[in-house]
């Protein structure tokens, strides 16, 4: 079977930023207990990035602080970042970054 696990839209936006992130309270700690069970079993990290491709973006603008994945998902090892300009993560129009 191949699988992968998918860690989308963990950036400074949910954590300091405009859209910030409080239910589940534990919810930060379980996406970082994933990250490292799947990095255990082999089984590649893809993270996800939502980026806002317009200069006058409020949320997600691209190279702001709050756009950035989350320092602690980037302290562990993962495969690739694909950038999406859409909200659905599903949808056409992805670049695979690294």
């Amino acid at each position: 079977m191949r699988r992968a696990l998918l860690v989308i839209d963990v950036q400074n936006e949910y954590f300091g930023g405009k859209l910030p992130v409080s239910y589940p309270e534990d919810c930060f700690d379980n996406i970082l207990k994933v990250i490292d069970s799947a990095n255990e079993f082999g089984i590649p990290v893809i993270l996800v990035r939502h980026t806002n491709p317009g200069e006058d973006s409020l949320t997600f603008k691209i190279d702001s602080d709050d756009w950035k994945i989350h320092k602690e998902v980037l302290k562990r090892a993962f495969d690739y970042i694909i950038e999406k300009t859409l909200p659905d993560s599903f949808t056409y129009g992805i670049r695979i970054l690294a």
